[in-house]
């Protein structure tokens, strides 16, 4: 009997506990979360893929010396702006001069022999009529006078090849550019001619225009080539196309150009073929041999859906961004994503009608299912101008 007491006082306490259990509030739901959602906008967009090129120049001259001799003067700063004409070199005139001289009396006989030949053959014409001279004579004289006549000519070539090798040694720009560093000094002895040992004295390459060459693979090339004129025009196919570059130091594709030539075959190892745009370069800014990228255009205008870039999620190899549904409820909708626009705005090519409300901020807060507190963004400024961004080749 001594035992009841205890397990009645522990009985009570264990209902006490259940009472007090019962009592207790519980716990309240968690608030539907704060989201941002927005409406995709509509806008007209270009898409466009972008390569790497170099600038190539126009003209490019290498300047060696036509007739050999010991150069004499440099007329020009390495590294100038020159002119079509403009003094480069001057090679010793001397022994030209001179061969002009000699050249010029071996003339000057050939001449006198040519005036005596026709004399004598005026004579032997009324000496043969009288059969004073014989026909053979005569013949012999007529033969001197053309042999005359043509060594005169000879004479009067040697002279104007003389002439013209004296001209020769002054040296003058062939085209307008910027010429480089002086390869010969002065007092040298300079090999010309035509062969493959004529001495480099330096170079010049034009500056304005430039050119500037890339490679595109071979889908673009047709997609290029079908979006001008739809493939018909066959000089569309290869010129007249605006493209854009940006220097590796400059964030924006702000310098125009224009396409003037495509090439004719495609590289049977690289399968890409050349294109070459004419680019203004009035400040002498491009020099040949420089990285650039180009901005081509890849497709015609069209009408696309834009959503921020933020806004879309990834699962794995699949993007998706949250639409709001029936009693804001947010689900995921899986999309084909376009290029990045101005102002942080993406393309979305399919699974995205313009009926949709998007969450575009607050996807952290958020899973497929959940009822969330929306709240409408303001106006999305439009994307900058030229559309979406370059592919990246």
């Amino acid at each position: 009997m001594p035992r009841f007491p205890a397990r009645l006082a522990a009985s009570l306490i264990v209902l006490a506990l259940a009472g007090c259990g019962e009592g207790a509030p519980k716990q309240a739901a968690p608030p539907p979360p704060n989201v941002t959602v927005a409406k995709p906008q509509k806008s007209q967009v270009t898409d466009y893929d972008e390569y790497v090129g170099r600038f190539v120049a126009v003209d490019m001259v290498e300047v060696r010396a036509r007739v050999s001799g010991y150069l004499d003067k440099i007329q020009f700063e390495d590294g100038q702006i020159v002119k079509q004409g403009d003094p480069l070199f001057i090679i010793d005139r001397r022994p030209f001069e001179t061969t002009v001289a000699q050249t010029k009396a071996q003339l000057a006989q050939a001449r006198a022999n040519l005036a005596f030949a026709e004399s004598d053959l005026a004579r032997g014409s009324q000496l043969v009529r009288d059969k004073t001279i014989t026909e053979q004579t005569f013949d012999q004289r007529t033969q001197a006078k053309r042999v005359a006549e043509a060594s005169m000519q000879a004479q009067e070539a040697a002279v104007r090849q003389a002439e013209l090798d004296l001209q020769f040694t002054a040296l003058k720009a062939p085209v307008a550019g910027r010429i480089g560093d002086r390869r010969v000094s002065v007092g040298n002895l300079v090999t010309g001619g035509t062969g493959g040992n004529t001495t480099l004295l330096a170079t010049i390459v034009s500056i304005d225009p430039m050119r500037f060459e890339f490679t595109f693979d071979e889908a673009s090339y047709l997609r290029y080539d079908r979006a001008a004129a739809g493939g018909n025009d066959q000089k569309s196919r290869s010129k007249g196309m605006r493209v854009s570059l940006r220097l590796i130091d400059e964030p924006d594709f702000k310098r125009e150009a224009t396409v003037d030539f495509v090439d004719n075959v495609i590289d049977r190892s690289t399968g890409t073929i050349r294109g070459r745009a004419v680019v203004p370069n009035p400040k002498g800014i491009f020099t040949p041999g420089m990285f650039a990228r180009v901005r081509v255009p890849g497709s015609v205008p069209y009408e696309a859906l834009l959503v921020p870039d933020v806004a879309i999620g990834s699962e794995q190899v699949r993007k998706f961004v949250f639409v709001l549904g029936a009693d804001n409820k947010v689900q995921p909708k899986y999309v084909t994503l376009g290029q990045l626009a101005g102002n942080g705005m993406r393309v979305i090519k399919d699974g995205l009608s313009a009926d949709d409300t998007i969450v575009v901020n607050g996807l952290a807060r958020i899973r497929p299912g959940v009822t969330v507190n929306p709240q409408q963004q303001g106006a999305t400024p439009p994307p900058a101008a030229g559309g979406p961004q370059a592919n990246n080749k």
